[in-house]
């Protein structure tokens, strides 16, 4: 409690016990009142509180559910949480994404990729575990593929031309102890694709500041971006690519399995800074899409909670 509300406090059951004394003073029987409960005033608010986050962050490498899109990311989110009951949480939230230097095609400079995505949410409680329905929108000004001197990096599928996408999910998490399991599904309604996520990691606490947590996650898709030219994708100056070698792949199966070891340190009591080293190991739907089936890359972040 910040020094002015606690002499505000006082004050007032000062006041209290000033009253109480002079009406027991003139009534002559009353028993002597001891400690007096202020009473608490009506917050005259919707919600009682609302939580943010904001984190900026760079990454080496950008994989997003096993598949490659872009180096040397710079990124910021800004996340809202509110609470509606005392189990039911409404979150809403974006996030702006963007290379800051791709080597591509033996050039340094030319390659662009940015994301801008919008999220909301409900989150429900029940102890045991929580559930979660989200909306997604991601947004992509230079198309889902990037573009290389402005022209998109999508001359053999329309998916890669895309501008944006919605995306429906439903998640559930776990906590065992310091040990979490989650999962989610997603349908992609502008490809008509589905993805599926599985989770886990577990907590250290080396101290009161400092933790090491390992984690590996993994996915599933059914036709989602899998490079062979979606039929449910129209537009983008595509008219079919059957007949190309990347219409051969497969358009089911595990995209990727991630392994992740993350160092959050606690410097303050609303910021914290996490790096992390990771390890993508590309499945059957991404093998003929990223250049390196094995990948080692890091990144980090600040996180500010207020």
């Amino acid at each position: 409690m910040k020094p002015k509300s606690m002499t505000s406090f006082i004050a007032k059951s000062v006041t209290v016990l000033a009253a109480c004394a002079a009406l027991n003073a003139s009534a002559g029987t009353s028993a002597p009142v001891k400690n007096p409960v202020p009473v608490e005033e009506k917050s005259g608010a919707l919600f009682d509180s609302i939580g943010a986050t904001f984190d900026a962050g760079y990454d080496s490498r950008y994989y997003f559910r096993g598949l490659w899109f872009a180096d040397n990311i710079m990124w910021t989110a800004l996340n809202l949480s509110v609470p509606i009951t005392d189990k039911l949480t409404w979150g809403i939230g974006g996030a702006y994404i963007n290379t800051a230097g791709t080597p591509f095609l033996g050039s340094k400079s030319g390659f662009q990729y940015s994301e801008i995505d919008a999220i909301t949410s409900l989150s429900y409680d029940a102890g045991w575990a929580k559930f979660g329905m989200q909306y997604q929108y991601y947004f992509y000004p230079d198309n889902y593929g990037g573009s290389f001197n402005g022209v998109p990096n999508a001359t053999t599928d329309p998916e890669f031309a895309l501008k944006g996408a919605g995306e429906l999910g439903w998640t559930i998490a776990v906590p065992i102890k310091a040990f979490n399991i989650y999962a989610g599904y997603y349908y992609d309604f502008r490809i008509n694709g589905q993805y599926i996520s599985l989770g886990a990691d577990y907590t250290f606490a080396v101290t009161d500041w400092l933790s090491i947590v390992p984690s590996i996650n993994t996915g599933f898709g059914i036709d989602y971006y899998t490079g062979n030219g979606s039929a449910s994708v129209a537009g983008n100056g595509f008219v079919g690519n059957k007949g190309q070698s990347m219409d051969q792949g497969p358009t089911s199966g595990f995209t990727h399995v991630l392994y992740t070891l993350a160092v959050p340190v606690k410097l303050t009591k609303s910021v914290t800074w996490t790096s992390y080293v990771a390890l993508n190991h590309g499945e059957k739907l991404r093998t003929q899409l990223n250049t390196t089936q094995n990948e080692l890359y890091w990144g980090t972040k600040l996180s500010f909670a207020f």
